[in-house]
């Protein structure tokens, strides 16, 4: 896979660290939970992604960034009028890379999330960022990349969460 989806899935793992589903499927109870929870989960989930070097120390305003970003973007994926505002704590600037050409890139140098910054900014830019969502599922909340042809994608797992909701409306239609 190459283009939009690849690069925002780095994004789309950023906003999963908050996962917010609580429904059972398949006798799998799912627990929210915060990924995002500690100066150390934030620096282990960084690491991970290569983000920050291993050991790198962070400061709890870190993760203060860091929850207040994905918090802002969660909101966007819902009212796409938010995703300036999501970017406003986080300013932009061309810069010349290595090879002369300009590219977008982040000012504050926030550890690690200056990536995730400036491949949300260059996916606005290109139209790769409405692919971005939110299930609609209440019970999910679950970021993911729509791949659908119309881009009218609404549910993470059509499996999961398109068949919980399709079922449900049936039952309310054919119940007495």
């Amino acid at each position: 896979m190459t283009g939009p989806a690849v690069d925002l899935a780095l994004v789309e793992q950023f906003l999963n660290t908050l996962d917010e589903r609580t429904f059972t499927w398949h006798g799998k109870k799912w627990i929210p939970c915060d990924k995002l929870s500690s100066v150390e989960t934030l620096g282990a989930w960084l690491e991970a992604h290569d983000l920050v070097a291993a050991g790198q120390k962070l400061r709890a305003s870190d993760l203060a960034d860091a929850v207040a970003l994905r918090t802002a973007l969660r909101e966007a994926l819902t009212d796409s009028t938010q995703a300036t505002e999501a970017l406003a704590r986080f300013p932009l600037r061309l810069a010349p890379d290595p090879s002369g050409r300009l590219r977008i890139t982040a000012i504050r140098c926030v550890a690690g999330l200056d990536t995730i910054v400036e491949t949300i900014a260059a996916s606005v830019a290109g139209g790769g960022w409405n692919r971005l969502k939110l299930c609609r599922a209440e019970d999910c909340r679950w970021a993911f990349y729509d791949t659908s042809r119309s881009g009218g994608g609404r549910w993470c797992s059509m499996e999961a969460c398109g068949n919980r909701y399709k079922t449900r409306a049936y039952r309310r239609r054919h119940t007495t």
